[in-house]
C-alpha cells in the first residue's frame, strides 16, 4: 500500500484562510446584581397623657342641740305672830330689809 494523504487519497491536505463572516448577535442576556444598602427613618410616635384629679368636697351639716335647765328661787319672808302653826292669811310679807342675806346654793 501506498502512503495515504489528504481527503480521499488525492494528494496533501490543503488549509484555506478562514473566510471570518458576519457577527452573529445574540439577545443581551441580563445579569442582575443586588446590592442591599439599609436606610433607618426613624418614627416617633408621642403620647401625652394628662391625669385629671377631680376633688368632691361633701359638706356635711351637723345641727348639734344643747339643752340647759335654769332652777330659779325665790324667797318671801312672812312675820307670822305667836308659835306655829298659824295660818297664812295672819302672816304679812316682811320687808327686803329684814332678810338677813343668803348664802350662796342655798334656797330657803
Amino acid at each position: 500500500m501506498g502512503t495515504q494523504t489528504g481527503p480521499a487519497y488525492g494528494g496533501p491536505t490543503q488549509v484555506a484562510p478562514a473566510n471570518v463572516l458576519p457577527t452573529v448577535v445574540h439577545p443581551t442576556q441580563n445579569v442582575v446584581n443586588q446590592n442591599v444598602i439599609p436606610h433607618i427613618v426613624p418614627h416617633v410616635h408621642p403620647t401625652h397623657t394628662t391625669t385629671v384629679n377631680n376633688h368632691i368636697f361633701n359638706h356635711q351639716h351637723y345641727f348639734p342641740q344643747t339643752q340647759s335647765v335654769v332652777n330659779t328661787c325665790k324667797n318671801q319672808h312672812f312675820a307670822c305672830p305667836g308659835h306655829p302653826p298659824v295660818s297664812p292669811a295672819m302672816c304679812p310679807p316682811v320687808s327686803p330689809a329684814f332678810c338677813p342675806p343668803r348664802r350662796p346654793g342655798i334656797c330657803f
